[in-house]
């Protein structure tokens, strides 16, 4: 949520800016500003609303500084307006700020300025920080930024500048992402990578409680208490500039859809050699089953649905208790955690806060801790014991669909990896599994090319719809839920997921005449279970969708519309299922003509409760 960004070398920097806000669009924001040193002054432009607002009137501006910062603002403290945007001063605009997350004493800090003389105009949490350190400024700005940040509470991170010190920006961290690019006589901070990965490969991951000493040829870094982190590891990106570009799409996530065989190959690449199921690099010992009485998978959204999905599997192949939660809850309550415990955490980016405060929890009463992550830097790699990285590449779109892919499959590794250690399962079975993994991709490919006009054709139908259904059997109903979370995601129509077996218990009340049903069916074993739920639907007037397996026999008349998937086996089926449920909600919002890839009111990357 919300976006940082800073530039400081030889170039023009509102430019640099504005570019480096509109790679980070993705994050959620309800308000953009910039501020930029300039001869007389820090010059300051901000403004509600959508950035190619700011960006249209900053052509009306002269900036012609070298040094300054950015921020895409998600309204928290304050409405969305222009005064509440970022930056924020402090009363003489000595001292000049942008900040993501939550600072949770700004009422005391605020109450104890203003006895001190400080005059506010804005309605937020930020502009406390930007007092704060201006009452402690005294001709060096680490230093006072250093005071300032011992006495805030809460999540932040936050880029500085004085006018006093021109060529200098400040940035820190406290749970709350950011990164400094390296540059050739210019550097750069951000809150994610591909903000300015078209300048630079190489970056330093600022970790809690660190702060960045940022000058056009220099970058030191150094803890909270001050001391110079000499050894600080740099980090290569892998990425290129163009893995975050459109490439002729409309929008980012049909072309992350259309990724999605490409990037499950990245993932099995890291663990399949040769044929043969690898996970030593992970950390887990090679039979790590028989160190766990119970595996508990904490995640939020999408990720929580992949993890309801793994359940099914690891519990039928592992015979081992797995318990699914969502993060919020989990670290609210009193969960039952011993050493013999193994926590699945999973995150695309790494930063989600209520998941990242669950795998503490569970590290503080003795669990190992193993992260599901597409950011193999970030907060939650880093805290864990044991890392499967996801391997999926960037995925800018809102609504997460190649990561899920990967995550679902990430749990496909486990369970064969569990597969392999349990002695009543056979060799040749472990090994039909594992082939079966490689033909994913393949598959995967297939299904988009051979669904999405059908789909397309669906979707403009639903698109006029209030309300849309959709119902599934054991991992089918965890399809289910992700195919409704998708659609009311990005389309704003109002899209449950029920089991298929509970209409009957209430349910059915809301199905009348020409309302759609979704019905997830890849389950060929319980496949006439599911049907017969169908039929009552349509018994009562819903417009039927069947998404299923080629070559079932059912009755026709109860199917309005149909999409058939390849044969396949039964436990890697919904990477198939999963796609058709996407392309719904893609084609469904497209027809609505909604904001794809921003849809309102949500973010990339949540890292505030």
């Amino acid at each position: 949520m919300c976006g940082i960004v800073g530039y400081i070398g030889k170039k023009k920097a509102a430019p640099l800016l504005l570019a480096g806000l509109k790679k980070l669009e993705y994050r959620g924001y309800d308000s953009a500003g910039i501020a930029v040193q300039e001869e007389e002054t820090i010059a300051i432009l901000k403004k509600q609303g959508k950035l190619n607002q700011l960006t249209n009137a900053a052509q009306n501006r002269v900036f012609n500084g070298k040094v300054g910062i950015g921020h895409t603002r998600w309204a928290t403290h304050g409405k969305p307006s222009d005064l509440n945007s970022h930056p924020h001063t402090d009363s003489h605009e000595k001292i000049v700020l942008v900040h993501n997350g939550i600072i949770e004493n700004f009422r005391e800090l605020k109450q104890e300025l203003i006895a001190a003389g400080h005059e506010f105009n804005s309605e937020t949490d930020t502009e406390v920080a930007a007092h704060l350190i201006s009452s402690y400024y005294q001709a060096d700005l680490k230093e006072a930024v250093l005071q300032a940040v011992s006495r805030l509470e809460g999540s932040f991170a936050l880029a500085v500048m004085s006018y006093q010190e021109k060529d200098r920006i400040i940035a820190v961290r406290k749970d709350s992402p950011l990164i400094v690019g390296l540059g050739e006589h210019e550097n750069f901070v951000a809150s994610d990578i591909p903000a300015y990965l078209e300048y630079t490969s190489n970056f330093y991951i600022l970790e809690d409680e660190e702060l960045a000493d940022i000058h056009q040829d220099k970058v030191e870094i150094y803890s909270f208490a001050g001391e110079l982190i000499a050894d600080k590891n740099q980090t290569k990106i892998n990425w290129d500039a163009e893995m975050v570009e459109k490439q002729g799409y409309q929008h980012f996530m049909l072309k992350e859809i259309n990724e999605q065989p490409e990037s499950l190959k990245r993932l099995l690449a890291l663990y399949l050699d040769d044929d043969q199921l690898d996970l030593g690099s992970t950390g887990l010992k090679n039979n790590w089953l028989q160190d766990y009485d119970k595996i508990q998978i904490v995640a939020c959204g999408t990720a929580y649905h992949s993890g309801l999905l793994a359940k099914y599997l690891l519990e039928d192949k592992l015979r081992l208790e797995v318990e699914v939660e969502v993060a919020s809850e989990y670290r609210y309550r009193n969960p039952i955690i011993n050493q013999r415990t193994l926590l699945i955490v999973v995150s695309q980016s790494g930063e989600t806060a209520d998941t990242l405060a669950a795998l503490r929890l569970a590290k503080k009463n003795g669990a190992t801790v193993l992260a599901l992550t597409n950011a193999r830097d970030s907060s939650i790699a880093r805290e864990a014991d044991l890392l499967l990285y996801l391997n999926a590449g960037p995925e800018i779109a809102v609504a997460s669909t190649k990561a899920y892919t990967n995550m679902v499959a990430a749990f496909y590794l486990l369970t064969v990896d569990g597969m392999r250690q349990r002695t009543e399962i056979s060799r040749q079975e472990v090994q039909a599994y594992q082939t079966a993994l490689i033909k994913l991709p393949e598959l995967l490919r297939q299904v988009i090319e051979h669904t999405g006009a059908k789909v397309e054709k669906i979707a403009e139908k639903y698109a006029v719809q209030e309300h849309i259904f959709f119902i599934g059997r054991n991992t089918d109903y965890t399809l289910a839920l992700e195919g409704s979370l998708k659609l009311k995601e990005i389309s704003y129509i109002h899209a449950e997921a029920y089991p298929a077996g509970e209409l009957k218990h209430g349910t059915l009340a809301l199905i009348d005449t020409g309302v759609p049903v979704v019905a997830v069916g890849s389950r060929i074993d319980i496949f006439s279970k599911l049907f017969s739920n169908l039929k009552e639907v349509k018994a009562r007037g819903a417009e039927t969708m069947l998404i299923t397996i080629e070559n079932q026999d059912f009755e026709a008349s109860s199917v309005d519309y149909l999409v058939e998937l390849p044969e396949f086996n039964q436990y890697f089926v919904g990477l198939l299922t999963i796609i058709p449920l996407q392309l719904l909600a893609y084609y469904t919002a497209l027809f609505k003509g909604e904001d794809i890839d921003q849809p309102r009111n949500l973010a990339k990357s949540v890292t505030v409760e």
